[in-house]
């Protein structure tokens, strides 16, 4: 009988995972212990292993697909055998069964499907019917609807290209929209004062008597996946170029001039004062052709006065660079970090105290240590087992919160965040309080190795109790974290500064390290958080303490 294997859970905290490779293709031989393929979790890539002697028959998940766990990714059998059954069992079709209709009977769909749904019209079909959709433009980067505020043309009206349609409200400005096409209005679609989404259709121009009724049928939705091509480079063009009213220009009498948002823009280019052209346009308005027929003889003490202006402002030099960027996939690991994190700072209460520690001591003691210890001891073994052993005298602080109980451990387990290169991975030294620093020192070592080289298993990350994240060695005074579920706390430390410090009533340097403790105050208090750092502190400048 055919058997399905299943995306395994691999970690706590594990929803779903990449096929990063697969090992064994269809038709390949499969023993019990063989490496199928390789996962990517949350926390590391992982080899998935057969538990059964047969032959790849089905593989339902390409390499570099997310999959959640416990979906079927294949199927192992006899050869030959029928596995569609074991599919069926699951409720996963095969990808066969899709395509086992007739292709007679697909090419028959594909020629009935025009008539079926309207003929769905094209770019190429509005553009044979002389018609122009107008879309609502994206006017600023954070806009996501328009509010028509004005109609300037309605319905059987003729329109020029470069006649403006409508002032739109956006969420920065009020601005004009044109409709870039000659003809007529034949359809307004938003009415004044009402919202449209962007890309929504607002109005309709083309040949008077055209029948719409098949563009209006298809809904706001383009044809096409991209905005029309004759639409979207005038929208962003006008984006551009659009001028809100408050910046609008006024003639010398004082009353607002018409003028279109190109032609604004060529009048600047070439330092035209709109102010001495007459438009053509409905109303006096002035457009492109009224800009390129003017001259500048027309209007001599003006044009000196702006010569005169142009030599006492400073000229500002263009400047013309290239806007870029990269996008990458979020991996596996940015997701559930992001999920875990968000979902601990938006949930759980965060409070930070923040604390100083005299480390002229601990900078005395590591230097004595070293000389006898088999490997080197650093400041963040020091640390952290000076935390494990405040955290035995306050069990508040060594807890969890579980919605309706509070869970004190009486074991101390530091989770000690490691970053590595697609995020940030936090492997527990398990009963920190117990061992020596040699023991801690060599144990975090091997986890920051075997981190780095994605070899940590589901065993290494879970079961922390408290966490603890060091900064220090990047140059960081001080920082804020936020915890770590379930713990109930998180110690930043920062690194170890010479500063002046006052002894015995003189000034003198000395070396300061600042940690900042992060509490859910779901769990712990101030008082309680403040009683675990003062302990902390104690023993980090009297290391002699870490010994009783």
């Amino acid at each position: 009988m055919a058997e399905v294997v299943k995306m395994p859970k691999m970690s706590d905290t594990m929803t779903e995972g990449v096929m990063a490779k697969w090992h064994k293709k269809v038709g390949d031989k499969v023993k019990s212990g063989d490496v199928l393929a390789e996962v990517e979790t949350d926390k590391a890539t992982m080899d998935l292993e057969s538990y059964w002697d047969g032959t790849m028959l089905y593989i339902g998940v390409e390499e570099g697909k997310a999959v959640p766990v416990d979906a079927v990714i294949a199927v192992i059998g006899k050869e030959g055998e029928d596995y569609k059954a074991a599919l069926d069992a699951e409720g996963t079709a095969a990808p066969a069964a899709a395509a086992e209709a007739p292709a007679k009977e697909n090419e028959e769909e594909a020629k009935e499907a025009p008539a079926a749904k309207g003929a769905a019209l094209t770019d190429a079909d509005l553009e044979k019917m002389g018609v122009t959709v107008v879309r609502m433009p994206l006017l600023s980067d954070t806009m996501t609807e328009g509010v028509i505020a004005e109609w300037h043309k309605k319905v059987g009206d003729q329109v020029k290209d470069d006649d403006i349609l409508a002032d739109v409200e956006t969420d920065k400005a009020t601005m004009e929209v044109m409709g870039y096409a000659s003809g007529t209005l034949l359809h307004i679609g938003v009415e004044k004062g009402a919202a449209a989404k962007v890309n929504g259709i607002i109005a309709i121009v083309g040949p008077e008597g055209t029948d719409i009724s098949g563009i209006l049928s298809q809904g706001d939705a383009p044809a096409k996946p991209a905005a029309d091509a004759a639409t979207a480079a005038p929208v962003k063009e006008a984006a551009v170029a659009e001028e809100p009213a408050e910046a609008a220009h006024t003639s010398t009498d004082g009353s607002r001039l018409k003028a279109s948002p190109l032609a604004k823009r060529i009048a600047k280019e070439k330092g035209i004062d709109l102010s001495q052209v007459a438009g053509s346009a409905d109303g006096g308005r002035i457009i492109k052709k009224d800009i390129e027929n003017f001259k500048q003889a027309a209007a001599p003490a003006k044009a000196e006065a702006s010569a005169a202006t142009e030599k006492a402002t400073p000229s500002i030099p263009a400047f013309i660079g290239e806007e870029k960027y990269t996008e990458k996939p979020v991996t596996q690991m940015r997701k559930v970090i992001a999920k875990r994190l968000s979902e601990s700072l938006f949930t759980a209460p965060h409070f930070y105290l923040t604390m100083s520690i005299d480390m002229d001591g601990a900078i005395a003691a590591r230097a004595k240590i070293n000389e006898f210890s088999p490997v080197k001891i650093s400041f963040n073994d020091m640390v952290l087992k000076a935390v494990a052993v405040a955290l035995k005298q306050h069990p508040n602080v060594n807890s969890s919160w579980l919605g309706d109980k509070i869970r004190y451990n009486e074991h101390v387990n530091i989770g000690v965040a490691v970053a590595v290169e697609d995020g940030l991975l936090v492997p527990v030294v398990r009963f920190a309080d117990g061992k020596s620093l040699s023991h801690i020192s060599a144990e975090v070592k091997d986890f920051a190795q075997r981190a780095k080289a994605k070899k940590l298993q589901p065993a290494d990350w879970e079961g922390s109790t408290f966490t603890i994240s060091n900064l220090g060695m990047f140059g960081i005074d001080e920082f804020t974290a936020i915890i770590n579920p379930p713990d109930a706390c998180i110690l930043a430390i920062g690194g170890i500064s010479q500063v002046p410090v006052v002894k015995n009533g003189a000034v003198v340097p000395g070396n300061v390290m600042k940690v900042t403790l992060s509490c859910d105050h779901r769990v712990v208090d101030g008082a309680t958080g403040s009683a675990f750092l003062q302990t902390l502190k104690s023993l980090l400048e009297e290391p002699v303490r870490l010994l009783v």
